[in-house]
């Protein structure tokens, strides 16, 4: 706006001294209200994109990166007392030591998430705290104890209304079941989630709740419907560019691996190639709802 005034002024009087640049500078008017909350908000948001980013960095394996991101916006919510930045933050760092089945740093993050949830009164760290523990324990093989962590988190989502994580859940748990041969319960589980998922998504096709149908299949030694099930997942994975966690993706290496091992070379090259075709909701009604 200075310019344009000034320049104004240049036109009119070719004998006006413009001033100086501190003077200029002196004059510069004070920030508005508005503008230093919109400038206090800028310093939150980059924050939470640094959250994505390791959320990210650590789907993609690269966990020193993940880390690193994370503990600096821990940083950040302790020296601005924002329960949302550390609580994100610790829920990051939680996954990190999913990768290497570190009980003992969960348990340290644990007992923070717990003191966070106690000081903001936010029983969404509860839920974050028991969504960890029961990832990180299906990773460990200890399925009762994951069990018991999914139906807290669950708990509380559904107490919340925190949809997104009471859905996701309700896949998590099924290859609980699956792992404890109650393949009743686990479809009950996968067909819950896609129901929500139909509910609060109808416009979206999910293929990550396609490594569990594949898990399912598998364990009931239906090893072609397993592979091509697999084969898609892995398909939409690529189109999709989706990497999933290390929790999920156990379950459908052990899947692919089971799959060679029992079939014909030939014969998974023809449902690998027959796959190409097959769509998410074809192969949840083939068989989830038959």
């Amino acid at each position: 706006m200075k310019t344009l005034v000034y320049s104004v002024i240049a036109i009119c009087s070719v004998g006006l001294i413009a001033c100086d640049a501190e003077q200029e500078a002196s004059q510069a008017p004070t920030p508005t209200v508005t503008e230093l909350h919109e400038s206090a908000d800028s310093t939150v948001l980059a924050p939470k994109e640094m959250l994505k980013e390791a959320y990210q960095q650590f789907k993609e394996g690269n966990d020193a990166k993940s880390i690193e991101l994370a503990n600096e916006v821990l940083a950040i919510g302790r020296e601005t007392n924002n329960d949302t930045l550390i609580g994100g933050a610790l829920s990051s760092l939680c996954r990190n030591a999913q990768r290497t089945l570190d009980t003992t740093r969960l348990a340290e993050l644990s007992i923070e998430l717990a003191d966070l949830a106690e000081t903001s009164g936010r029983k969404v760290w509860l839920m974050k705290r028991a969504h960890m523990n029961a990832e990180l324990w299906r990773l460990v093989g200890n399925m009762d104890r994951a069990e018991a962590f999914y139906d807290e988190s669950m708990t509380i989502s559904f107490e919340l209304n925190e949809i997104g994580m009471y859905t996701i859940d309700h896949f998590n748990k099924s290859f609980v079941a699956t792992a404890k041969g109650d393949f009743e319960m686990a479809r009950a589980l996968i067909t819950k989630y896609y129901d929500l998922r139909a509910l609060h998504n109808p416009e979206t096709e999910d293929a990550y709740g396609l490594i569990s149908l594949a898990y399912i299949l598998e364990q009931e030694q239906n090893y072609k419907g397993a592979q091509e099930v697999a084969a898609v997942t892995r398909r939409l994975f690529q189109e999709q560019n989706i990497f999933p966690e290390p929790p999920d993706e156990q379950p459908l290496l052990a899947v692919e691996a089971k799959c060679k091992s029992e079939l014909d070379g030939k014969l998974i090259e023809e449902i690998n190639a027959e796959s190409n075709t097959q769509s998410v909701n074809a192969l949840v009604e083939k068989y989830l709802t038959n």
